[in-house]
């Protein structure tokens, strides 16, 4: 986007705005924060990593909230301190070159040497300005590999301040590739896969839990379930989970922008309403799957007290002392037929049920061993017919009945 011109981009978006009023377009953009390199070019073994350890950024709107992102290739982040002072030491040679091309009018054979050194100085003094160009330097160096998370957490903590939305992007997905570079052999440029990153950094919005790839961090009882339950105590941010697809071009197979989707549930059609839903957990995910069949969560709620309390996707549920907790979920085909699912129930990382049967689907499955003082989180995981994974309810504690006098 640096490359293409950041007004233009958002001139762009604001267009497109203009011509389809009925949509809600987001400016957004994908930074690979920071990468660093190994190897060594006279052993032609030189190694690009994290080059694809990507976050998704939506919701900045002015021009200059792109411009001061803090990320790797983006000079006008950048701060001069003494790195860049050292390396504007070449700016010095212009003093002896101007000293010696100054005219000798004795010795007119002298002058020609002198002002062929000059020449000389300059063009080094040149070369060298611009190897070190620009003089200012990223926050974090492309050479050092010992940084770990520092890079991406200062992203994160940026967008959060200019009050956008930040997402970690397919954390499970591995990319590797080898380019033949002549003299300098083979250059690999890799990404591990990265899930420890919902760890190791804190203040995101959410990570992509649905994608076309192997994906462990968002089955029952593993990472996502766990930064689920972690204590409120912690201060850390409810990760919210979204789909993402790979979409490079038109060209590739199976992976046209309709078949995986993130479904929201706005307040409000506006832009405003789409990042809170988004920043909320107001949504699901949803992939149609070779089948090219789509579902739809029509409702899923955790309701009690007899059906007069209940809370949705998102949002949050104190039962105070009910303990007649029940599971309200319908689910149906965007096309309207009759297709296969499995439904899992699972509440705080553990299948509760595990549910089957076709579209429409409808049950209420009452919570028979609900824990008393605990926070718990439903979710619902459904398959068969493509892949459906929602956001959480939050159940507050049930109060433990107190023994009358």
């Amino acid at each position: 986007m640096l490359e293409y011109g950041i007004e233009r981009y958002l001139d762009e978006i604001e267009a497109a705005q203009r011509r389809h009023p009925k949509l809600i377009i987001l400016p957004g953009v994908e930074v690979a924060p920071y990468y660093y390199w190994t190897g060594s070019i006279l052993e032609r073994t030189l190694t690009m990593h994290n080059a694809q350890r990507n976050l998704l950024v939506i919701g900045l709107t002015k021009p200059e909230d792109y411009r001061s992102l803090p990320a790797s290739g983006n000079t006008s982040s950048y701060t001069f301190d003494w790195r860049g002072a050292v390396n504007g030491v070449p700016m010095l040679l212009a003093i002896p070159a101007v000293w010696l091309w100054r005219p000798i009018r004795r010795d007119p054979d002298r002058r020609s040497l002198r002002r062929a050194i000059a020449c000389v100085l300059i063009v080094l003094a040149v070369a060298l300005l611009a190897n070190a160009w620009p003089l200012s330097q990223p926050a974090f160096s492309s050479y050092d590999d010992r940084l770990g998370y520092r890079p991406y957490q200062a992203l994160i903590d940026d967008v959060r301040t200019k009050g956008g939305l930040v997402f970690w992007s397919m954390t499970e997905a591995r990319d590797f590739h080898e380019y033949a570079a002549g003299p300098l052999g083979i250059v690999t440029v890799k990404t591990e896969p990265h899930l420890e990153s919902l760890l190791q950094t804190t203040g995101y919005t959410g990570f992509g839990g649905l994608y076309q790839d192997g994906r462990t961090g968002i089955k029952p009882g593993e990472l996502w379930d766990r930064l689920l339950q972690l204590p409120t105590s912690e201060q850390r941010p409810i990760p919210v989970l979204i789909g993402e697809l790979a979409f490079h071009g038109f060209t590739d197979a199976g992976k046209d922008l309709h078949r995986l989707v993130t479904v929201l549930w706005v307040k409000d059609r506006t832009a405003a309403g789409v990042l809170e839903a988004l920043q909320s957990g107001h949504s699901y995910a949803v992939g149609d799957g070779d089948q090219h069949v789509q579902l739809r969560l029509d409702e899923f709620r955790v309701v009690c007290q007899g059906g007069t309390k209940s809370a949705s996707v998102g949002d949050r549920l104190a039962p105070g002392g009910a303990r007649d907790l029940m599971v309200r979920l319908s689910v149906t085909a965007v096309d309207r037929g009759r297709h296969p699912v499995n439904v899992r129930v699972i509440r705080s990382g553990q299948v509760l049920a595990q549910l089957a049967g076709e579209t429409p689907f409808h049950v209420d499955w009452p919570d028979a061993g609900v824990p008393i003082a605990e926070r718990m989180t439903y979710r619902v995981e459904i398959t068969g017919s493509g892949e459906l994974l929602s956001n959480p309810i939050f159940v507050e504690p049930i109060l433990a009945l107190q023994a009358s006098r």
